[in-house]
C-alpha cells in the first residue's frame, strides 16, 4: 500500500513541478486580484451612490484586473514585463522599485511562493486529471479570498459564489464527494454559521462574523461534502484561536480589533479537500 503511494507520487512529480512553476505565475496574478478587487468594489459602490443621488460619477476611468498597468504607488513607475517575473524580479531589484527605490512589500513574493507550493501539493496529491485541475481552481480562489479578508474583512461575492457553484458542478461527477453530500454541505455550511451569527447577535447585540463567512463555508461544503464540515469548523476555530492569540501576544494587536474568520476557513479548506474524508473516517468514526 505504502509502496503504491510512492509509485503514484513519483509519477506525479514532473507534473507537480510544472504546476509549481505555473503557480508562481498565478501567484503574481493573485497579487493583482487581492489588491484590486476591493478597490473595484469600492469604486462600484461610490458610483452607485453618486448615481442614485443624481451626482456625477466619481470614477469614470478604466479600472479592472487588466487595466491600468501595474505601477509603483509612490512614483507611478510602470512595471515592465522583465520586472514582473515572479520572485526573481524581486530578488534582482533587491526588493525595491526600479524607479524610486521604495521598498516593495515582501508579501508579493510570499504570495507567489505560497501559490507555487499549493499548486505543487495539490497536483502531487490529486494528479493531473479533473480532480487535480479543479483543485487548483479551489486553491487559487481560497488564497485570494483569505488575503482579501485579512486586509479588508470582506469576502467578495465575485469570488465566493463562483467557488460555491464550481464545487457543486465538479461534484456532479462525484470528484471529491457525491452530489448529494455536496448539496447538503453547501446548505448546512451556510445555515450553521448563519445560526451562530444570529444567536451571537441576539445574546451580545454585536455581529460576530459577516455573511461572506456563511458563503465561504457553504462553498467548502460544496467541495468537500457535509461530513467534513465539523472538522473544517473545528480546524478553522483552532487555527483562529492560535493565530489570534499569537497576534495579540507577539504583535501587540488590540483585543478590540475585529479579526476576520475567512483566512482560517481557507486554511482548513486547503487541508480538508485532500485529507478531509480520511481524517473524518479515521479520527471521528463517521461512515461516509
Amino acid at each position: 500500500m505504502i509502496f503504491d503511494l510512492y509509485i503514484v507520487a513519483a509519477r506525479n512529480l514532473p507534473a507537480s513541478l510544472i504546476a509549481g512553476l505555473f503557480g508562481l505565475l498565478i501567484g503574481s496574478f493573485l497579487n493583482v486580484v487581492i489588491y484590486r478587487v476591493p478597490k473595484m468594489m469600492q469604486r462600484d459602490f461610490d458610483n452607485y451612490v453618486a448615481e442614485q443621488s443624481g451626482h456625477e460619477l466619481p470614477h469614470q476611468d478604466m479600472f479592472n484586473l487588466m487595466l491600468p498597468r501595474s505601477a509603483c504607488p509612490q512614483c507611478g513607475h510602470k512595471i515592465s514585463a522583465i520586472e514582473n517575473i515572479p520572485v526573481l524580479s524581486f530578488i534582482a531589484l533587491r526588493g525595491r522599485c526600479a524607479g524610486c527605490k521604495t521598498p516593495i512589500s515582501m508579501r508579493y513574493p510570499l504570495v507567489e511562493m505560497l501559490t507555487a507550493l499549493v499548486s505543487f501539493g495539490l497536483v502531487w496529491h490529486f494528479g493531473t486529471g479533473l480532480a487535480g485541475i479543479s483543485s487548483l481552481v479551489f486553491g487559487y480562489l481560497l488564497i485570494a479570498l483569505a488575503l482579501i479578508d485579512f486586509d479588508t474583512q470582506l469576502l467578495p461575492d465575485d469570488l465566493t459564489l463562483p467557488l460555491l457553484w464550481c464545487g457543486l458542478l465538479i461534484n456532479t461527477q462525484g470528484v471529491f464527494c457525491s452530489l448529494n453530500s455536496a448539496v447538503l454541505g453547501a446548505a448546512i455550511g451556510y445555515i450553521s454559521l448563519w445560526s451562530i451569527y444570529w444567536i451571537f447577535k441576539l445574546v451580545t447585540g454585536k455581529e460576530g462574523m459577516g455573511y461572506g463567512d456563511f458563503k465561504l463555508l457553504a462553498a467548502l461544503g460544496a467541495w468537500c461534502g457535509w461530513t467534513v464540515l465539523p472538522v473544517i469548523i473545528l480546524c478553522s476555530s483552532l487555527a483562529g484561536a492560535i493565530i489570534g492569540l499569537s497576534l495579540i501576544w507577539f504583535a501587540k494587536r488590540g483585543r478590540d480589533i475585529p479579526m476576520p474568520f475567512g483566512p482560517y476557513l481557507a486554511i482548513a479548506g486547503l487541508v480538508m479537500l485532500p485529507f478531509g474524508q480520511l481524517i473524518t473516517q479515521k479520527y471521528l468514526g463517521i461512515v461516509l
